[in-house]
């Protein structure tokens, strides 16, 4: 049987000819902007609402030196240190375009915080989950590496959040979650599967942001804010306080206290 596309011509070691910094570079050149690093820690913001809250109070400031030509980066004041935050960037193939762009730019780690449907029921929603692993059901990651069916994070990145979380009275758990590139096509097969796999929780982005993360040796942390049953439950989609925005601040400021001492050690 010949292999689909997606699994064609693939050599994860090889080197693209397409660089984010040649991609940088030109937006520079045509924007006017000077080449300046970014913070070292930056936040990727899938629903956009933490983006949109921060700038509705005044606490988030835009960085105009920055060159993408798809987004918009904020930064704002976390746990002591400037991060950055980009928001809206939802799906595997934006983030991961993104991420690239984000550590070509001076970056030294990422954290993605999105909403996600619960596959097994651990907590009633909304809670958060420190994603562990993802199934790699998403196109991107298998342009970063062989086909397997998951792509694992850093252990000890998810360690030290899961015990800088412990400290604290936020609802989480440490998980797998499934990568899907199609919310709409969640089939009771798939989800059932899914259950079986003892997976918490389905998203858009982790699988690819980790394949990207080993592929590059990039820093990344996923997180997912379980806030539905994906439409079966009669009262669904609540994410709490101020959209959900209050609690998910606390999970980053545990997550970047955790990471920043990692990275800027």
């Amino acid at each position: 049987m010949t292999l689909p596309p997606i699994l064609q011509h693939k050599d994860a070691h090889a080197a693209s000819v397409f660089s984010p910094k040649a991609l940088l570079r030109e937006a520079r050149r045509q924007k006017g902007l000077p080449d300046v690093e970014i913070p070292p820690l930056c936040i990727l913001d899938p629903d956009g609402d933490i983006v949109r809250r921060l700038r509705e109070n005044g606490t988030a400031k835009r960085f105009d030196a920055w060159p993408c030509y798809h987004t918009d980066l904020y930064t704002f004041s976390l746990a002591g240190q400037t991060v950055g935050i980009v928001g809206s960037v939802v799906g595997a193939p934006f983030a991961v375009l993104v991420a690239e762009e984000l550590f070509a730019s001076g970056c030294r780690a990422v954290i993605s915080l999105t909403s996600a449907g619960r596959i097994v029921p651990v907590q009633t929603p909304p809670y958060f989950v420190v994603i562990d692993r993802a199934l790699r059901d998403e196109g991107t990651s298998y342009h970063y590496a062989a086909p397997a069916p998951f792509a694992e994070a850093d252990p000890e990145i998810v360690a030290a959040v899961a015990a800088a979380l412990n400290q604290s009275a936020l609802p989480f758990a440490v998980g797998a979650s499934w990568t899907t590139d199609a919310p709409f096509r969640e089939t009771e097969a798939a989800i059932g599967a899914a259950r079986t796999e003892g997976i918490l929780a389905v998203e858009m982005e982790a699988a690819a942001l980790y394949t990207f993360a080993r592929a590059r040796s990039a820093p990344v942390l996923c997180l997912a804010h379980v806030t539905n049953t994906m439409g079966m439950a009669g009262v669904d989609f609540e994410k709490g306080e101020q959209e959900g925005t209050a609690d998910a601040l606390r999970v980053l400021e545990c997550a970047v206290t955790a990471i920043a001492a990692r990275i800027m050690a």
